[in-house]
């Protein structure tokens, strides 16, 4: 696709945040790797505990909720229990009432993704389950994560 970085080629400084994670052992499938299901855990507690850092709040307490309306994730080679991990969080895009993440998961001393990820958030309110927009706590902190 003309536009779209190769994958494969990403590494760890296209990532303007690393957040530290923890395998466990329930993670671990019968082939001995981390479990697929696994990396989408880590991306999404990557993504809200970095909101929450980095806004003050609670992801749960914003004035919007994030939900999420897409996700992927390209595997590239294999982790496991136990292994210290690094998530990469970038943003491609922000939106009216949207949020489109870059995320990788790295092993932790390895510049080379295991695994690259998309993660759209759309922005609604609690109670009519509506779009709004972003709220704005958020979007000043998601200028931290732009451009990568």
């Amino acid at each position: 696709m003309s536009g779209q970085p190769d994958l494969r080629a990403l590494r760890a400084a296209d990532f303007p945040v690393l957040l530290p994670m923890t395998t466990r052992w329930a993670d671990n499938d019968v082939f001995g790797h981390l479990n697929n299901a696994v990396y989408y855990v880590l991306f999404d507690s990557a993504i809200n505990r970095w909101v929450g850092q980095a806004t003050g709040t609670d992801p749960a307490g914003l004035p919007a909720m994030g939900l999420v309306a897409e996700s992927g994730c390209t595997y590239f080679g294999e982790l496991r229990y136990p292994q210290d991990v690094r998530v990469g969080l970038s943003v491609v895009r922000v939106g009216t009432s949207s949020v489109t993440y870059r995320t990788a998961l790295f092993a932790q001393d390895d510049d080379v993704p295991a695994a690259v990820g998309r993660w759209v958030h759309v922005y609604v309110d609690r109670d009519s389950r509506r779009p709004v927009p972003v709220p704005d706590v958020l979007r000043a902190a998601l200028a931290q994560l732009q451009g990568g």
